[in-house]
């Protein structure tokens, strides 16, 4: 039986984790990065984007939750800068907000133009990687779940035809399925805040799914005291498995 054809993969800008998924993310693929608020997740997708620029690549950060000027200042807090990304803010404005509590919009129409000037933006700078912060607002326009899947799916085939690797954050505070969504995915990363009775708390990085990949069981954990660059690899994490590999999805 001929070996399997390796699956061509980016490096997230987390060498530990890029060592657990053997070289990374699958290329040109919808990759989930799940938890909740405070876990870590902008940060992960901002070193997956700074990857991707340092390698000359070009890199969009979609916002629909935070302003281009509160992730620029998230990132000069751990002493990075976004030059080289572009972020393409959706964040409604002020004056934008008020008329959608005077008028009656349909939901619908409002889902479908933001996902239009995703769409839009994409062509035009045609990126090959993105992320999407965050599909707690996309769910929110989206008000019914058929509705919301549907367009996901649409979004999934626009971004893989054209050869993107695109990370979806979510905050998990919708009411879905999590198997819904992440039958959608071709990857899950879950990151955790974990309290301790003593100590620094600590966030973790679990790979949930990643279909047909060949990992080493592993997680990655980091320390509230410490640069958030600072991942350590406990492949001792595994149950006894130190070293075992096991095929996700």
């Amino acid at each position: 039986m001929p070996e399997p054809r390796p699956i061509p993969t980016l490096r997230t800008g987390v060498p530990e984790l890029d060592v657990v998924l053997r070289g990374g993310l699958p290329r040109h693929r919808l990759h989930l990065v799940e938890g909740t608020p405070g876990a870590g997740k902008t940060t992960f997708a901002l070193r997956f984007l700074l990857e991707g620029a340092a390698n000359g690549e070009r890199c969009l950060y979609v916002t629909l939750s935070e302003t281009e000027e509160e992730l620029t200042a998230s990132a000069a807090s751990h002493g990075w800068s976004l030059e080289g990304i572009d972020v393409f803010e959706l964040v409604p404005a002020e004056a934008e907000l008020e008329r959608q509590q005077t008028v009656l919009y349909p939901a619908e129409a409002e889902f479908g133009e933001t996902l239009q000037m995703i769409t839009e933006r994409i062509e035009a700078t045609k990126p090959e990687r993105v992320v999407v912060d965050s599909l707690a607002e996309l769910r929110l326009l989206a008000q019914e779940p058929l509705r919301y899947r549907r367009q996901l799916l649409v979004l999934k085939r626009f971004l893989q035809g054209r050869h993107i690797t695109t990370l979806l954050l979510d905050d998990l505070t919708g009411n879905d399925s999590e198997g819904d969504l992440h039958s959608l995915v071709h990857g899950v990363l879950s990151l955790e805040q974990i309290e301790r009775n003593y100590g620094a708390s600590r966030r973790r990085l679990r790979i949930a799914k990643m279909r047909g990949t060949v990992a080493r069981r592993s997680g990655c954990e980091q320390r509230d005291n410490q640069d958030e660059s600072l991942w350590s690899r406990r492949l001792d994490d595994c149950r006894g498995a130190t070293g075992r590999q096991a095929v996700f999805g």
